[in-house]
């Protein structure tokens, strides 16, 4: 599990296909202390399996699967990705509950610069749009944001300047693509509602049925 509050930033240094997918060697440095090979790291927002470590970065497994579900299927090297290690059981708890599972992939629509903050707009798609809510946490990039504003497919977002120097987000231009986790907490409130509604049609079923 993961907060959505990024350690700091990598750079992707070499990405070697393989047969279960692709190997991506990050440069990176405060994220080595106390990494060890099988951990797990969310790297942009993705969960990936630790599978070697150097004195000057990591390496790290994205299977097909993953790649056809984020922005990792399009990276090439020398992109900078956001970084965090899994949150330890004696930690602070910043963000909001990030499980480093990518719903989607988002479309940066539009960028507005503000004196102390910017504003992202974000298309995301129907099936992602549905879980979101003014007030609501998002997970953008491995970030944990807040939504300012919803209309229909298109989510506004309030960006402070340390996020944007802390993280790869302030280098993202309008038309780039991101990384989308909604709250697991909706997707839990939505199958709660839908099991009770078929628990609630169970009776006359099974008087059907003949029991």
């Amino acid at each position: 599990m993961f907060t959505g509050l990024i350690e700091e930033t990598g750079i992707i240094k070499q990405i070697s296909p393989n047969r279960d997918g692709k190997e991506f060697s990050i440069q990176c440095s405060k994220i080595l202390e106390d990494s060890q090979i099988g951990d797990s790291i969310a790297v942009s927002g993705v969960c990936l399996s630790i599978t070697d470590i150097t004195d000057i970065g990591i390496t790290v497994q994205a299977v097909s699967e993953t790649l056809s579900r984020s922005t990792l299927k399009n990276s090439i090297i020398g992109d900078i990705v956001n970084l965090e290690r899994a949150m330890p059981g004696n930690g602070r708890f910043h963000g909001h509950i990030v499980q480093g599972h990518v719903d989607g992939v988002a479309k940066i629509i539009s960028w507005k610069k503000f004196d102390n903050s910017s504003e992202l707009k974000i298309l995301v798609e129907d099936k992602i749009a549905k879980y979101l809510v003014e007030k609501g946490s998002i997970t953008i990039d491995g970030i944990s944001l807040t939504i300012s504003g919803k209309e229909a497919q298109i989510i506004s977002i309030s960006v402070i300047p340390i996020t944007l120097q802390d993280t790869g987000l302030g280098r993202k231009k309008t038309g780039n693509k991101v990384n989308i986790e909604v709250d697991i907490l909706a997707k839990y409130v939505e199958n709660f509602l839908k099991n009770k509604s078929q628990n609630e049609q169970l009776p006359s079923k099974l008087k059907k049925w003949g029991y």
